[in-house]
């Protein structure tokens, strides 16, 4: 089958809702310099700053005066080494990209105690860190480390107001934070205060580029019962998840997590609105999907809904892939009448000489043998020499 359309529909992430930040790290007229080591300076009892590893830079005092030339100027510089000389000033180690690492290696290296300082310092603003370039890091970090109390906290408070799990989850930074919490639940507290953070917001999360990411490992790790609420989303609005880049992807997964009745419901839907789905450029996918499953009903359900219509499809960029795969599973007794209803249509010269009907055709002397093949075959013939000329319907004449 040729391609179309996108070939892979996996999210790509990029974009992200950022939380103001409150508090500035650095005090900018009082900077300490260093190439390797992160650093702590005083130029008065109650002032510092944060100076961390990376090139060595320029600077100056608020009167001009440049200090990288007068050493009398240089700030006192202390290099950092444990967590006890930093404890007051951790949320913005987070928010660097060195000083994060810093503090990452405290977790394997240091001791309870260190992970304790800062999980203290951070948990009020475990949000937001969740959502910066570096303070993600250390959030997914920290999960892996935390202890039971430490991780209902953190549970608490991503899921204490309405959207905010929702709003984390769908930037580009905090969906890892998610997924990486996730993973870590193990009681049905845990399961239960995640399912009812995610379920209001479940359509948005599903279509949004990042948040499909957190619906599919919900998928993945939540016990069964905690999986429901994106089954019933997925079935309550089946054709705009499908007709979406992200949803489909999440709605094939949705079909292959499920079982029982949540996934006869979910199927009896796309089926039902097959002959929609399947001329869609994102539609078509899961339509093909549900052949795929090998559920004769389910198969013969997606085809009683197209018949009819096999024509038109077959001269669409989507759908024709559809008809491809109508051919292919419908079995020994429903592709004669799937064949039977191409060359009957009086449009058969048009379809084989179509870009994408010729595709078609040539599954259908595929997929076909015996005295099925043989009505096929002469059913080209008259149109042999037409055929001939034609930049597509020649395909059709390949042996």
């Amino acid at each position: 089958m040729r391609a179309n359309g996108p070939n892979s529909l996996k999210a790509v992430k990029f974009g992200s809702f950022r939380e103001s930040e409150s508090a500035t790290c650095m005090n900018q007229s009082e900077r300490g310099f260093s190439d390797e080591h992160i650093h702590f300076c005083f130029s008065s009892p109650n002032a510092g700053c944060f100076q961390f590893d990376g090139p060595r830079s320029r600077g100056s005092f608020p009167n001009g005066v440049d200090f990288n030339k007068h050493d009398t100027f240089r700030p006192q510089l202390h290099k950092f080494s444990s967590i006890d000389e930093v404890v007051g000033r951790i949320y913005c180690l987070a928010k660097d990209q060195h000083g994060c690492r810093f503090l990452q290696r405290k977790f394997t290296e240091g001791t309870a105690g260190d992970i304790e300082n800062i999980f203290l310092e951070i948990i009020d603003r475990v949000v937001e860190l969740m959502t910066d370039p570096f303070g993600n890091y250390l959030v997914q970090k920290l999960l892996e480390v935390c202890d039971e109390n430490q991780l209902m906290q953190i549970l608490h408070a991503v899921t204490r107001r309405a959207g905010v799990l929702v709003r984390i989850s769908c930037d580009m930074h905090g969906t890892r934070a998610v997924q990486k919490i996730i993973e870590t639940l193990n009681t049905p507290e845990h399961f239960s205060l995640l399912m009812n953070s995610l379920k209001p917001g479940v359509v948005t999360l599903i279509k949004n580029m990042n948040g499909n990411h957190v619906a599919q490992c919900c998928l993945q790790y939540l016990m069964p019962e905690y999986r429901e609420f994106l089954f019933e989303a997925a079935t309550s609005h089946c054709v705009e998840l499908a007709t979406d880049r992200h949803g489909c992807c999440v709605l094939q997964k949705c079909l292959t997590h499920s079982d029982g009745e949540p996934r006869h419901h979910l199927i009896c839907e796309v089926s039902s609105n097959a002959l929609i789905l399947s001329q869609d450029p994102f539609g078509n996918y899961v339509v093909q999907f549900v052949f795929e499953l090998g559920l004769p009903w389910a198969t013969n359900d997606v085809l009683d809904e197209l018949e009819g219509n096999f024509a038109d499809l077959s001269m669409q960029k989507y759908s024709s892939n559809v008809v491809e795969k109508c051919l292919k599973y419908a079995g020994e007794e429903r592709r004669p009448r799937i064949i039977q209803e191409l060359i009957s249509n009086p449009r058969l010269d048009q379809i084989m000489q179509d870009p994408y009907g010729n595709y078609v055709i040539q599954a259908a002397l595929s997929d076909s043998e015996g005295a099925l093949h043989d009505v096929l075959v002469e059913a080209i013939k008259p149109h042999v020499s037409a055929l001939r000329t034609s930049p597509y319907g020649k395909k059709v004449l390949k042996p």
